[in-house]
């Protein structure tokens, strides 16, 4: 059920969310940056369609 009511932050509590914001803009923008570069790293695309949707424990 949503709400009709929402919090009244004033400036310093949207000052803490803009923060906050940021913070985790930085964490995402950094995580995403290691998968990339691990995807690079270990990874390569496959034109085999066969290897679609086998999970690694099954064996080839």
């Amino acid at each position: 059920m949503i709400s009709e009511y929402r919090l009244k932050t004033g400036k310093v509590g949207n000052a803490v969310v803009g923060a906050c914001n940021a913070v985790e803009d930085t964490v995402v923008g950094g995580y995403k940056k290691a998968e990339d570069a691990f995807v690079g790293a270990f990874l390569k695309k496959s034109d085999d369609r066969s290897a679609e949707g086998r999970n690694l424990s099954e064996g080839a």
